[in-house]
C-alpha cells in the first residue's frame, strides 16, 4: 500500500510503497478515509518514542470502511463505516470494562504498531466502533484520542454540571476536546494561551475567561486540565480550590514539574493522569459524538500534504484537531 512512513529515527517521513498489512484471525483491515494529527507524529521523527521497528507508518486517530475481515470475525461486515479506539487491548483485557488500559499489553495504533496515515490500517475487530452517523470523516477523526482521553478524566474527577474548569493550552487536540466537553457537561469553562487570537477564538466558543499561559490566572476552579507540565503548572495548580482536582494527559514543555506537598495535601487536591480510554469509554464518546457533542476541527488537508500538516502542529497554530483527508479509492 502507500503510506507515509519512517525508515529510521531519529529521522523524517517519506511516502511510498510499504507492506500491504492483511488482516489476521479476529482482524479487521480498514480502507482509511480519515486520520488526524498527534504529537506523537512528531514525537516519532526524534527517537523519543523510537517506532519498535521499521518501516514504521504513524497515525493514531483512524476512521474509514471496512474492507476486509479476518478469520472468526462476524461483528462487522465489508462496507461498514468505523471509527477505531486508539488504545489497543488484548480481547481478554475487555473483561476489565472501564480499567482495560491498564492492561499491561496495551498499544497505542500508531506507536507500538502502524497507524493510519496510509492506504490501509489493521486492527482487533472489538477496537472498532460504528461511525457517527451525520458527523463527517474530519469529525469523526478528531475524536478517538482527544476526546476519549478528556472524558476519561472527567470521570475520573467525577466531574459535575456546574463546577468550573480551567483548560490550559487551548488549541491543543485534548485541551480543545475537553473545552467542548467540559461545556456540554454543563460547566463553567476557562482557558489559557500564549497566542490572543487563540484567546479570543475561545471566548467566541464560550469561554467564561482566557488568559496569557505565562500566569497568574485570576480564577479558582473545580478542576484544571493540563496537557502542557512544566511551563504553567504552578500557576494552574494554585487556581485549585480546597478538594480540586488535577487533571494531567500530557507535557509538551517537558516531563518534570516540582509539586508543593504541603498545598497537595492541606488542599486535600486530587492529581489524576490518562491517555486514551477503553473500549467502554470510547464507546460512550461515540454516543455523545453521534447525539451532536461539538468536535472542533482546525483544518483538512490531502494526505500527500502531510508535511505541511505536520508543520502546522509543530508551530502550534492549530486551534483543534488537524485532519488529513485520504483518497476514497
Amino acid at each position: 500500500m502507500r503510506a507515509w512512513y519512517l525508515s529510521e529515527s531519529p529521522g523524517q517521513y517519506s511516502i511510498g510503497e510499504v507492506t500491504d498489512p492483511l488482516p489476521g484471525p479476529d482482524e479487521v483491515r480498514i480502507a482509511v478515509r480519515a486520520s488526524a494529527l498527534n504529537h506523537m507524529d512528531l514525537w516519532l521523527t526524534t527517537g523519543m518514542p523510537k517506532p519498535p521497528r521499521f518501516p514504521h507508518v504513524p497515525g493514531n486517530d483512524v476512521a474509514g470502511v471496512v474492507e476486509s475481515l479476518g478469520e472468526g470475525v462476524t461483528t462487522w461486515s465489508l462496507g461498514d463505516e468505523v471509527v477505531v479506539n486508539t488504545a489497543l487491548v488484548p480481547d481478554a483485557a475487555l473483561s476489565r470494562g472501564v480499567n482495560s488500559v491498564l492492561d499491561p499489553g496495551m498499544r497505542l495504533l500508531g506507536e507500538h504498531c502502524w497507524g493510519g496515515h496510509g492506504e490501509f490500517c489493521v486492527v482487533p475487530a472489538h477496537q472498532l466502533c460504528a461511525k457517527p452517523p451525520e458527523r463527517s470523516w474530519a469529525e469523526v477523526a478528531s475524536y478517538p484520542v482527544c476526546t476519549t482521553t478528556a472524558w476519561r478524566l472527567f470521570r475520573r474527577a467525577d466531574l459535575q454540571a456546574g463546577e468550573s474548569v480551567l483548560v490550559t493550552g487551548i488549541g491543543g487536540g485534548v485541551a480543545t476536546a475537553a473545552f467542548s466537553l467540559a461545556q456540554h457537561l454543563g460547566c463553567e469553562v476557562y482557558v489559557t494561551s500564549r497566542d490572543e487570537s487563540k484567546r479570543q477564538r475561545a471566548i467566541e466558543l464560550g469561554a467564561a475567561g482566557a488568559f496569557d499561559s505565562s500566569g497568574p490566572y485570576p480564577v479558582t476552579v473545580d478542576v484544571v486540565v493540563d496537557s502542557i507540565g512544566p511551563a504553567v503548572w504552578d500557576n494552574a495548580f494554585r487556581t485549585l480550590r480546597h478538594g480540586g482536582r488535577m487533571l494531567v494527559c500530557g507535557g509538551t514543555s517537558g516531563p518534570k514539574v516540582e509539586l508543593n506537598l504541603p498545598r497537595l495535601f492541606f488542599k486535600q487536591l486530587d492529581v489524576i493522569g490518562a491517555s486514551c480510554g477503553s473500549q467502554v469509554e470510547f464507546e460512550h464518546v461515540s454516543g455523545l459524538v453521534a447525539d451532536g457533542l461539538p468536535v472542533i476541527v482546525d483544518e483538512v488537508i490531502p494526505l500527500a500534504e502531510y508535511p505541511r500538516a505536520l508543520d502546522r502542529l509543530r508551530e502550534a497554530r492549530q486551534l483543534g484537531k488537524i485532519v488529513l483527508e485520504h483518497p476514497s479509492s
